[in-house]
C-alpha cells in the first residue's frame, strides 16, 4: 500500500479522495492555491502546502509546483482527481520518471485514449462504432473540406478536452474559422494542449457513458451505464443510472466494447467510455475519459462498488476485487450538480460567502461537497459546490426522493441551481425518461409557452 498520497486537485473530489485514503490508512498531502486556503480538503488532509496564487495556471496546473511538494513531502503516489492535470500524459510521465505512482493509467495508455483523436483510432481497430471524424485539424480549410463530405453540422473538439470545454458546433462555412480559433484557445488555456479535431455532429442524441475499472493484471469490469443527456453547452447538469433508453442487450454490448478498447491499450485504473445513442438505437463511441468522473457516485450507489477505493487499490498493485459476474446493479440513482450559479441569469456564476448551509439526509441520500457555513466560494474555478445523489428501488422512487432532498437543501448567501433542479425533477418530460441532449432547450421552450 502507498506510504503517502498527494491529492493534486481541489473541491469536492479532493475531499472524496482524502476520505478514501483515510479509510485505507494512507496519510494525505493537500495542495491549494492562495484562494483555497480555507477549503475543506486543506483541513482534512494530513499535511497541506500552498502552491501558488489563485490563477490555476500558476497553481493547480503547475507541474513544477506540484512535483516540488511531492518531493518535499515524500509521497509515493499522486491522485489527480478530475480536471486540471488528470488527463495530462506529460504529468503522468513525469510522475513515472520520479518513481511516484500516478493513480490512473500509464502515460502511454493516456496518450492513446486520453487524446480523443487517437482514441477514435483505437476504437475503430477494435470494432467499436465511431462517428465520422478527422485527425487533428490545423486550419479552417481542413474543417470545411470534411464538412462538405459529411454535411453540416460538425463539431470541433479539443483532443485533450473534457467537461464541455474546447467544443464548438459549426453549421456553415462562415462559423468555422472563428470557432476553430476559439476552440484552440480554450483548449490551450484549459488543458495546455491546443490540438482540435472534427466530427460529424449528431443532432439530439442521448449521451451515454460506461464506467470501467481495470488492474495491472489484465482484469476488467464494467459497472453499467450512466445517462448524461441533461446538459447545457455540453456541461452535464443531471445524470442518472441506469439510462431509461438502454436495454440489457445494449448495456452488455457497450460494456464489452469498452473493455475491448481498454484491453487494447493495457488500460489501468478507472475510466469511462462515452457514447452517443441516436433515436434508432444505434450507438457510437465519442471519447474516453481517462480519470474518475464527477458522476461516479451514482454508479457507486447502484453497484455498491467504491470506485475511488478500487482506483487506489489497483494503482497500488492489488488485483481487482471483483469479477464481472459479481456485479449486480440494483435500483436507480440520480445526481444533481449543485452549482453556485443563477439559472435565471443564464447560469451566471455567483461566487460569495455561504452564510447558511444545511445538507439533506435520509435513506438513499448522499451529498459530496467541500463547502460549509462561512465558506467563501472563490470566483476563479468551476462553480460546482456539491453533488446531491439519491437512490431508489426504481427511477420514480429515486426521482421523488431527489425532489424531497432538494427541498431540504439550504444554501444561504449565494444563488444556486437548486430551484432549477427542482423544476427539472418535476418536469413532465423528465418524468417520462424520454428525452435527449436537447432537453434543456425544450424545457425552456415549454416554460415560455406556458406564460
Amino acid at each position: 500500500m502507498f506510504r503517502k498520497v498527494l491529492v493534486a486537485n481541489r473541491g469536492e473530489i479532493s475531499v472524496r479522495i482524502i476520505r478514501a485514503c483515510r479509510e485505507l490508512g494512507i496519510p494525505t498531502v493537500a495542495v491549494y492555491s492562495e484562494a483555497d486556503a480555507n477549503s475543506l480538503h486543506v483541513r482534512l488532509a494530513t499535511d497541506a502546502y500552498c502552491i501558488g496564487p489563485a490563477d490555476s495556471s500558476k497553481s493547480y496546473l503547475s507541474i513544477p509546483a506540484i512535483m516540488s511538494v511531492a518531493e518535499l513531502a515524500g509521497v509515493d503516489a499522486i491522485h489527480p482527481g478530475y480536471g486540471f492535470l488528470s488527463e495530462r500524459a506529460d504529468f503522468a510521465a513525469i510522475c513515472e520518471q520520479h518513481n511516484i505512482k500516478f493513480i490512473g493509467p500509464s502515460s502511454q495508455s493516456m496518450r492513446k485514449m486520453g487524446d480523443k483523436a487517437n482514441a477514435r483510432k483505437t476504437m475503430i481497430e477494435n470494432d467499436v462504432p465511431v462517428i465520422p471524424g478527422t485527425g487533428i485539424v490545423h486550419d479552417a480549410k481542413e474543417v470545411i473540406k470534411f464538412a462538405k463530405k459529411v454535411k453540416y453540422p460538425v463539431i470541433l473538439k479539443a483532443t485533450a478536452g473534457g467537461g464541455g470545454k474546447g467544443m464548438r458546433v459549426c453549421r456553415n462555412d462562415d462559423e468555422v474559422a472563428t470557432n476553430l480559433q476559439l476552440c484552440q484557445s480554450e483548449a490551450e488555456k484549459s488543458f495546455g494542449n491546443p490540438d482540435v479535431y472534427c466530427e460529424k455532429y449528431l443532432e439530439n442524441p442521448r449521451h451515454i457513458e460506461v464506467q470501467i475499472i481495470g488492474d495491472q493484471y489484465g482484469n476488467y469490469i464494467y459497472l453499467g451505464e450512466r445517462d448524461c443527456s441533461v446538459q447545457r453547452r455540453h456541461q452535464k447538469l443531471i445524470e442518472e443510472t441506469p439510462s431509461p433508453a438502454v436495454d440489457e442487450r445494449t448495456r452488455r454490448k457497450m460494456g464489452e466494447a469498452s473493455i475491448r478498447a481498454a484491453k487494447a491499450v493495457k488500460y489501468e485504473g478507472v475510466g469511462t467510455c462515452e457514447f452517443l445513442l441516436d433515436s434508432d438505437g444505434k450507438w457510437y463511441f465519442m471519447e474516453m475519459n481517462t480519470r474518475v468522473q464527477v458522476e461516479h457516485c451514482i454508479t457507486e450507489m447502484i453497484s455498491r462498488v467504491d470506485i475511488v477505493r478500487q482506483q487506489i487499490l489497483v494503482a497500488s498493485g492489488e488485483k481487482l476485487q471483483y469479477k464481472q459476474k459479481d456485479i449486480n446493479l440494483q435500483g436507480h440513482a440520480i445526481e444533481c450538480r449543485i452549482n453556485a450559479e443563477n439559472p435565471e441569469k443564464n447560469f451566471m456564476p455567483c461566487p460569495g460567502t455561504i452564510e447558511g448551509y444545511v445538507q439533506p439526509g435520509g435513506f438513499g441520500v448522499r451529498v459530496d461537497s467541500h463547502v460549509y457555513p462561512g465558506y467563501k466560494i472563490p470566483p476563479y474555478y468551476d462553480s460546482m459546490i456539491g453533488k446531491l445523489i439519491c437512490w431508489g428501488e426504481n427511477r420514480n422512487q429515486a426521482r421523488r426522493r431527489m425532489y424531497q432532498a432538494l427541498k431540504e437543501y439550504v444554501v444561504i448567501g449565494v444563488e444556486t441551481t437548486i430551484p432549477f433542479d427542482l423544476e427539472v425533477i418535476e418536469d413532465e418530460v423528465f418524468k417520462t425518461g424520454d428525452f435527449n441532449t436537447s432537453f434543456l432547450e425544450d424545457f425552456y421552450r415549454r416554460k415560455e409557452n406556458k406564460k
